[in-house]
């Protein structure tokens, strides 16, 4: 039997989809493009690594530390984004929040020395974490549970784009330019992001603020144990995300012998087919209406991969590859659904918050897993790196919390 998955009182019911007809994919696309110039900035930088030795002289780990920066300031500041959105409105947040990092990034050109670089770093992206948890709670209020999958899958392709326009546009106007016009791109990508949301988005819905929020906290009340163990499985499951995207190149020229630029356009390429999977899950979830099934299976499948690469290295087979082909494509295809989710459970007065926490817990385990990985294969192999990470999925298809998901009629 099928099981019906989470209508959120507020969201997309209180008014409906069709009271401001198309607007809400233009609402949705507002909501890409936030993200996806938020996230040029925000993982973007490293591309500017090789800049930054060549033009300013700082050493490897100097420059690992300024590019991660930005992420250090979005952990810090996600909670606090969500708690703001939740009372005072998407638009507000995500206009406030672009309008402030593009300027603090133009004021970080202007920064003497690497400390006060990198305080200004940390400052613009505490502001960039207003897009994380807004952009997606603008486009989950504007939909209905029936195509809350599909609309979610399309904003959590803002990432790898972001991604890309970064990786197809600083390291060339660094190039030809210098590191500082290659910064002052995204941040004029930012405030230009800030004038679209700002006349495009509307705020959706929401039911009347109980007289006493606080008693129904999600945290505090059902489903409480549903959300932690989503909050769980959702950074478990970042682990392989990571490790592949971090290390696949890496594998294929030093253990497969192939070219890194060949090696590059491959990864490249996947990235684009894992960005069209994040649909498709929607799509998926939206057809089974459940969330949380189709993230377990996926779990399941990352699992598989990454055991599959490892037999693949341990017999020095071709196989290898099409299992880090297959990891790189599966590993991003959940994120959107533990999204979509989290949301759906906290409700409509928490959900901003909640989503903060759930980001803050992917990105923490994003920042620890590629260092911590790098350490492990350095000190013994990728195959018994491959046994650790393998164990991530595995963890995490076990935590996905599928009894807990409300059973509620889809809106």
């Amino acid at each position: 039997m099928q099981e019906p998955i989470t209508s959120v009182p507020g969201m997309a019911e209180q008014r409906s989809p069709t009271d401001i007809g198309g607007r809400r994919w233009l609402i949705l696309a507002a909501g890409v493009c936030a993200q996806a110039t938020a996230s040029a900035f925000l993982y973007g930088l490293p591309f500017l690594i090789p800049e930054l030795q060549r033009s300013v002289g700082v050493s490897l780990t100097e420059a690992g530390l300024l590019v991660s920066a930005p992420v250090l300031g979005l952990l810090l500041a996600l909670i606090a984004w969500g708690a703001a959105a939740d009372r005072y409105g998407e638009r507000l947040v995500m206009t406030i929040g672009l309008t402030g990092t593009g300027t603090l990034l133009l004021v970080c050109l202007t920064l003497p020395g690497l400390v006060a670089f990198g305080v200004g770093l940390v400052l613009a992206g505490m502001f960039g974490a207003s897009v994380n948890a807004a952009s997606g709670r603008v486009v989950l209020g504007w939909f209905t549970a029936k195509e809350r999958g599909l609309a979610m899958g399309i904003r959590q392709t803002a990432q790898p784009i972001g991604v890309g326009i970064a990786a197809a546009t600083l390291p060339p106007i660094a190039h030809h330019w210098g590191f500082t016009a290659a910064l002052a791109v995204p941040a004029v990508l930012c405030l230009a992001a800030a004038l679209f949301v700002l006349f495009v988005v509307l705020d959706p819905p929401r039911p009347p603020t109980p007289a006493d929020a606080t008693t129904t906290s999600p945290y505090r009340l059902e489903p409480a144990t549903t959300l932690l163990r989503l909050h769980g499985a959702s950074a478990l499951l970042v682990g392989p995300q990571f490790f592949a995207a971090t290390f696949a190149l890496t594998y294929l020229v030093s253990q497969r012998g192939w070219d890194p630029v060949g090696a590059g356009q491959l990864v490249a390429v996947v990235q684009l087919v894992g960005a069209a999977g994040r649909i498709g899950a929607g799509v998926w979830s939206d057809r089974v209406a459940s969330r949380l099934r189709p993230m377990r299976t996926i779990a399941v499948l990352v699992t598989g991969c990454m055991l599959l690469w490892l037999v693949g290295d341990l017999l020095d087979s071709p196989v290898a590859v099409a299992a880090l082909v297959a990891a790189l494509a599966v590993t991003v295809t959940p994120n959107g659904l533990a999204f979509t989710s989290t949301a759906e459970l906290a409700g409509p007065h928490w959900a901003g918050r909640a989503l903060g926490v759930q980001n803050t817990a992917q990105n923490a385990m994003a920042m620890v897993a590629a260092p911590a990985f790098g350490a492990l294969i350095t000190a013994t192999s990728y195959p018994v790196a491959l046994v650790v990470v393998a164990t991530f999925p595995a963890a995490a298809a076990v935590l996905t919390p599928v009894p807990g998901e409300r059973r509620l009629a889809v809106s």
